[in-house]
């Protein structure tokens, strides 16, 4: 527990600390009246109102759409299986503020639903809950059917044999196993949605707003840190709650698995699942490859017709009209080399507090879980302002080390790692553990021979989600990344905040390259994955 202990302390809880002391410790004393004054306005009830409905509905809906799609893609093989998993996480890595345009051109004026339907839809709920989905559908089905494939059919067929109809055994012998990893999935997209800013800003419009909005327009357009802060103890208290109630979920519904080789478990749909298939499919393309496919269409859409205009212009940093110290295509080293940073240190520390985790009990371990959880539920704001006013003496002078930005990145995907490790490794039989020791074989081997097998496979989905969250992470590294080094995800930002139609084409270009970029990535992880011994959903 000592390293990722450590590593929440100095990167997390220190900066965090300090910006709530900016905004609450003023003259030498604590000033606790803005508080009062925040909870009493009405105005930011009904922004935490919101908040919090906009992410349980959209959570609900995510669960409703992605959950068919984690059965299909953990249990039924068809062609295209491995190229359509990396699309769908796609979306998952795209800067909010770039999916949000792609929806507004879908459904604001002049988009799909003005023309075909002959109403709007941006600047309305629907459109913020279905942008959600569009995000958050691979959190479902990689989380869910990364143990959904390894769970063992013999069971559910027994359950059958002995008379139950196909709804009962699935719900009597599947759902049970599959809790906590559901539960995992809901957690993780409750806490995205609650949290959420580019969607909101870019399709709610002034009528919506939730409070990582409002920490963000009172810290950087009105300068309110007492505001600000209260705000964000106000975030940080209800994804404690959040979080507390999550932990007693698990702990309720912990057991020991059967699982096995995923590769046993797929196989061709037949009867119902062709339908099943189909309709998944039908909801990918219109949730998944339709917003994409605006993407591509306006980055090729130039001053001359379609072409390559825009992505020409990438490689000189001219062509944005001094927005750039560098030429915009080096933001994709940039980010590449960050993400895989970051995802090393991810693996680091999510795996060490995941192994403690399966390992202790009590309070101060359920604590302890709850606090690794933080930071998904952080305002982002908040902490890349934190990490500005603190890692700025030595001996963690950090402002001018690039190592700045993948210890942010590095933050958000330990998370990741340790909600996508506890399934798998508390459904591994201590049996096994324990008759290894007592053959003779050391602590080491016990992991590397019995456990890895196991959770190799929970490693390739981590190691996934961590590298995808860090090459999409934005509200952090806009605060932190150099001018000179910047991320692709910030550079999309600049140039999507400058006027002109070349700005908004190379913004599209990039966002296009970022996703062939994330899309390329996964399907070289799914190549990898041969054998009785592969791993990763990624």
């Amino acid at each position: 527990m000592t390293p990722p202990l450590a590593f929440f302390a100095v990167f997390f809880a220190y900066p965090v600390a300090s910006i709530v002391g900016r905004g609450l410790h003023q003259g030498g004393r604590w000033r606790l009246g803005p508080i009062g004054d925040v909870l009493g306005d009405a105005s930011v009830r009904h922004v935490l109102w919101f908040t919090c409905w906009q992410a349980a509905a959209s959570t609900a809906l995510t669960l409703a759409l992605a959950l068919p799609g984690a059965y299909v893609f953990a249990r039924l093989e068809f062609p295209g299986k491995r190229l359509l998993r990396a699309v769908v996480t796609v979306p998952f890595v795209l800067p909010t503020v770039v999916a949000g345009t792609a929806f507004l051109a879908l459904l604001g004026r002049g988009g799909f639903t003005d023309d075909l339907l002959g109403f709007r839809l941006d600047t309305s709920v629907w459109a913020i809950l279905v942008a959600h989905v569009f995000f958050n559908y691979a959190v479902v089905v990689r989380t869910v059917g990364g143990l959904w494939a390894q769970l063992d059919p013999r069971q559910e067929e027994a359950a059958r044999m002995l008379g139950a109809g196909r709804f009962a055994a699935w719900r009597r012998v599947t759902l049970p196993a599959l809790g906590p990893s559901v539960a995992a999935a809901a957690l993780m997209v409750f806490l995205f949605t609650f949290t959420s800013f580019g969607v909101i800003q870019i399709l709610g419009g002034p009528t919506y707003s939730t409070l990582e909005v409002e920490i963000y327009r009172q810290t950087a357009e009105l300068l309110d840190l007492p505001t600000a802060a209260v705000l964000t103890l106000l975030q940080l208290a209800a994804v404690a709650g959040i979080l507390a109630v999550h932990a007693w979920t698990v702990r309720r519904r912990e057991a020991t698995l059967r699982l096995v080789d995923a590769a046993r478990t797929a196989h061709r749909p037949r009867g119902g699942e062709r339908v099943l298939l189909a309709t998944v499919l039908g909801v990918v393309a219109l949730l998944i490859l339709l917003p994409l496919g605006v993407l591509v269409a306006r980055s090729l859409d130039g001053p001359g017709g379609y072409g390559f205009t825009y992505y020409r212009a990438l490689a000189s940093s001219d062509a944005s009209g001094g927005t750039f110290l560098v030429a915009p295509l080096e933001t994709v080293w940039n980010s590449l080399r960050y993400a895989a940073v970051a995802t090393v240190v991810a693996l680091l520390i999510g795996g060490l507090a995941a192994a403690a985790l399966v390992r202790g009990a009590g309070r101060l371990v359920r604590g302890f879980d709850a606090l690794l959880m933080l930071p998904l539920g952080t305002s982002a704001v908040t902490v890349g302002f934190g990490f500005l006013i603190t890692l700025d003496k030595p001996p963690l002078d950090l402002r001018d080390s690039w190592l700045l930005v993948p210890l942010a990145q590095a933050l958000v995907g330990v998370p990741f790692v340790i909600r996508v490790m506890l399934p798998v490794l508390r459904a591994v039989d201590h049996r096994l553990r324990e008759a290894a020791a007592v053959l003779g074989a050391s602590p080491a081997r016990v992991w590397r021979e019995v456990e890895l097998p196991f959770v190799g496979r929970a490693l390739g989905i981590a190691a996934g989600f961590a590298f995808a969250v860090s090459l999409g992470e934005f509200g952090a590294t806009v605060f932190i990344a150099r001018p000179d080094s910047p991320t692709l995800p910030v550079a999309v930002a600049r140039l999507l905040g400058r006027a002109g139609a070349a700005n908004y084409g190379q913004a599209m270009a990039l966002s296009t390259i970022l996703m062939l970029v994330c899309a390329a990535s996964l399907l070289i992880l799914e190549n990898l994955r041969t054998g009785a011994d592969s791993s990763g959903e990624f």
